[in-house]
């Protein structure tokens, strides 16, 4: 009862760390946060329940081929169960079906009997027998002609069977020899066992106190998560919410960098304007002065020459297209467009979307303000759960009767070490009664060797049966003598060696055979076998409660697979954990604390009425009046009707067409002022017309597509606002319940590891599976397969005595000196 009690207690020490771990977690992570609650504290258990029997192994294998022969029929479980439950009282009905799986024994031990009932009566006749000289009592010998043959076959056969009786010896001798040095492993064997037992008992409690600690760990998270609020809570509120807002500020600070490109495209058309209606009308002038100079500079007379007059008259047919191409000064200016762009760009528009962001990013330092008081509920609800704990744990007193568990054990121990010089005088006494059997035999076979040895080396071919040696008639007494102490000892070491083999080959079939294969275990389990109200007896015992599932073999599998008691032994039946732990009670203190939680985000202004009028004032400015058409249409005219280079590389080629003088050289001149024309003027004013057309390009797209783009973003940004200050309630009480659950999921996490420790981690049982192992292994390998390979090999032995005696019978009549004897022929040599 003190065991029971004792798993009752631990079972109550676990159930309370557990409690303790699970209400103080919870990491700053969200709720899918792994907690890492590390590896509860294992001892190492030394017993290895496992023997292997070396090389009188081969023996036990004979004999268990042995017994398979007698008892070839498979365990019989229902026989068993139905002897068990009717108190054996199921055997006077069943007798038939007892009878038939006994033949094998029934048929062995009915020879055995008849063989010690016989034998000795048989022997007393043949002395008797002798006595009247008949049965080979008489000392007289016939001739026979085959005499040397028969007397070597005789030699032979008796010399077979001494050493099958020795080998019988040998082994029973290995087998007695075995039992007595495994006792000295049994000891060990049982301290090992023992120690296990002082290991479950002292690390117990370092893992309840483990498991306790982990309190400390989840509540450190848990308190974690709580002053990070704001971080968690209030960031996943600001992401969610984010999806909407971020878009529509970002859509009215992309606005800013239009305002200002459409500022400098104005600015670049107002100068570019400007800039080329000055240059056209300098290159306008110097143009005309040109083409004037060149007109006067072909009025010379050398143009009037047949063979330069095509040239000139060439020359002069292009000189009305040096003029400008493009009129700027009718294009009108940008003037005010860029007045009323300078006039919007006087409000920071990027300064107004930053303040929006910037009320927007303050999310979490709201939470956390408004949540302030719900924080302080839950580190209270904390505070006030790991007390509780505290105070429960304090209720069952783990360690005092694990320290009463360990006293028992040694207190066991010493009692166990008090009976070792009992069961060490008793194996003495067994170890001689067994010697004495197998010395029995070893006399006979002393006498049938010396009398083999005698008989052999003393025998004369020439001498006569009466005149035979004195060795040769001693082997014949020894060989005799041999005979007598057969008779003396054989029934009594058949005796023996029948009742050893009723008992020990029934229980290896019936008990360590059925073990082996686990047979054993369901004749155990069988529903009302112990108790005829109890379908299971170990819960019916234990727990008052026979309907639940526990067996003898799941409690042995747990345990031979090294799982924790509570969950080996159904101690939930004690003290339910999961009914203790359940969630759903941390769920409810949870949440009532978080039911008064609102976060209110109406004061957050995404964008202020100035911006939005600023966005508006952009569309007025007037943009899309501006006269794109006219502006490009001046602008792809170029600077000049023709290319003032290529005129000029012509000219320079019609005039060294020319003959030299001074018209050729005023062409020249000419041409070179051209092109000085076109590097001074005509290239900046192609630079300023390129600035124009991207300009105006760029105030074109931006013009067209204008009200449409500020419309949209001023209607994202009211649709972001509208969600804050409106519809936010949903995205916050969706963000608030992952943020609880992610409270609650520690809780369950620590549960669910409180659980899985104490099923596989927590006071694991292995010990108690060693103990049935060891008590096989001492049971059947120890204790009786070497009582079984000892009856096995001695009644090999006590066996082979019959044809013993007949054949020493016979063959000593070959050594013996006779008193009478035939009459031979002179050729001794026909003798015997």
């Amino acid at each position: 009862m003190l065991w029971k009690t004792g798993l009752i207690f631990l079972c109550w020490g676990l159930t309370s760390g557990e409690l303790q771990d699970r209400q103080s977690g919870t990491p700053a992570a969200p709720a899918r946060t792994t907690l890492d609650f590390g590896l509860v504290p294992s001892g190492v258990y030394d017993t290895v329940a496992y023997y292997e029997p070396g090389a009188i192994g081969i023996l036990f294998n004979m004999m268990h081929a042995f017994l398979y022969v007698v008892q070839p029929n498979p365990f019989p479980e229902d026989l068993v169960i139905r002897v068990a439950k009717d108190k054996f009282g199921a055997i006077q009905s069943e007798y038939q079906k007892v009878i038939y799986y006994e033949l094998g024994f029934v048929v062995c031990a009915a020879l055995g009997l008849l063989f010690t009932v016989l034998l000795p009566l048989v022997g007393l006749l043949f002395c008797l027998c002798r006595c009247c000289d008949n049965c080979g009592g008489e000392m007289h010998q016939r001739q026979r002609k085959n005499a040397d043959c028969l007397r070597g076959l005789l030699t032979t056969l008796l010399l077979t069977t001494t050493f099958i009786i020795t080998a019988g010896v040998l082994c029973a001798y290995a087998a007695n020899q075995n039992l007595s040095s495994q006792l000295k492993s049994m000891r060990r064997l049982v301290k090992s066992n023992l120690k296990d037992l002082h290991t479950f008992a002292n690390q117990t409690p370092a893992q309840i106190d483990y498991l306790i600690s982990k309190y400390d760990t989840v509540k450190q998270h848990v308190l974690h998560d709580l002053e990070n609020v704001g971080v968690i809570l209030g960031g996943r509120i600001h992401e969610e919410l984010g999806k909407d807002v971020q878009p529509a500020l970002n859509g009215v600070l992309s606005m800013t960098g239009t305002m200002r490109d459409t500022k400098d495209a104005l600015e670049n058309v107002s100068l570019s304007l400007e800039t080329l209606q000055e240059g056209t009308v300098k290159l306008q002038a110097n143009l005309s002065l040109v083409r004037g100079s060149l007109s006067n500079a072909l009025n010379d007379p050398v143009c009037t020459h047949p063979q330069s007059f095509e040239i000139c008259h060439n020359i002069r047919s292009t000189l009305p297209k040096l003029e400008i191409a493009a009129n700027y000064s009718s294009l009108t200016d940008v003037t005010n467009q860029l007045d009323k762009v300078n006039e919007v760009l006087k409000t920071d528009l990027g300064q107004i979307v930053e303040k929006g962001f910037a009320s927007f990013n303050d999310t979490p330092n709201l939470v956390t303000d408004q949540t302030r008081n719900i924080v302080e509920g839950v580190k209270v609800l904390l505070d006030d759960v790991g007390s509780n704990v505290t105070t429960f744990t304090k209720l069952f007193p783990v360690h005092s009767t694990l320290t009463n568990f360990t006293k028992m054990i040694s207190h066991t121990h010493s009692q166990i070490e008090d009976i070792y010089p009992q069961v060490d005088q008793m194996d003495f006494y067994r170890w001689i009664c067994c010697i004495t059997l197998c010395c029995m035999v070893v006399l006979i076979l002393t006498f049938n060797f010396l009398g083999l040895l005698c008989g052999i080396l003393g025998f004369d071919r020439h001498a006569t049966p009466t005149t035979r040696g004195c060795v040769s008639n001693t082997g014949g007494n020894l060989l005799m003598a041999g005979v007598g102490f057969s008779f003396l000892f054989s029934w009594v070491l058949m005796g023996v060696i029948t009742a050893l083999f009723l008992a020990g080959g029934n229980l290896e079939k019936l008990v360590c055979e059925p073990f082996q294969t686990r047979q054993l275990f369901k004749v155990l389990d069988t529903p009302n076998l112990a108790n005829s109200a109890w379908k299971n007896f170990i819960p019916g015992y234990l727990y008052n409660d026979p309907e639940l599932d526990l067996t003898a073999y799941s409690l042995y599998s747990n345990c031979k697979d090294n799982r924790g008691i509570y969950s080996a032994l159904h101690l939930d039946k004690v003290f339910n954990i999961s009914a203790f732990f359940n969630t759903s009670v941390y769920s409810k203190d949870v949440s009532r604390k978080f039911e008064g939680m609102k976060v209110d985000l109406r004061g957050i202004i995404l964008l202020e009425s100035e911006g939005k009028q600023n966005l508006i004032s952009f569309t007025e400015t007037g943009i899309n009046e501006i006269d794109f058409a006219a502006y490009l249409e001046e602008v792809n005219k170029g600077v000049t009707r023709i290319d003032l280079v290529d005129f000029a590389s012509r000219l320079d080629a019609q005039a060294d067409q020319l003959s030299k003088g001074t018209l050729q050289t005023s062409l020249k001149g000419h041409a070179n002022t051209i092109r000085q024309i076109h590097i001074q003027q005509v290239i900046p004013l192609e630079k300023s017309m390129s600035t124009l057309n991207q300009s105006i390009r760029l105030l074109e797209r931006t013009s067209s597509d204008l009200p449409v783009r500020v419309r949209d973003v001023l209607a994202a940004v009211d649709a972001a606002q509208y969600l804050i200050s409106h519809n936010a309630t949903f995205v916050i009480n969706q963000e608030t319940e992952k943020y609880k659950q992610t409270i609650i999921g520690y809780f369950k996490q620590y549960i669910d590891w409180i659980r899985t420790s104490l099923a596989l981690e927590v006071a694991t049982c292995k010990p108690l599976s060693n103990i049935v192992d060891t008590a096989e292994i001492l049971g059947c390998s120890f204790l009786l397969d070497s009582m079984n390979t000892f009856w096995f090999g001695l009644g090999c032995s006590t066996l082979f005595l019959l044809p013993s005696i007949i054949l020493s019978v016979k063959l000593a009549k070959f050594y013996r000196r006779m008193d009478t004897e035939d009459v031979y022929d002179d050729d001794i040599g026909n003798w015997n």
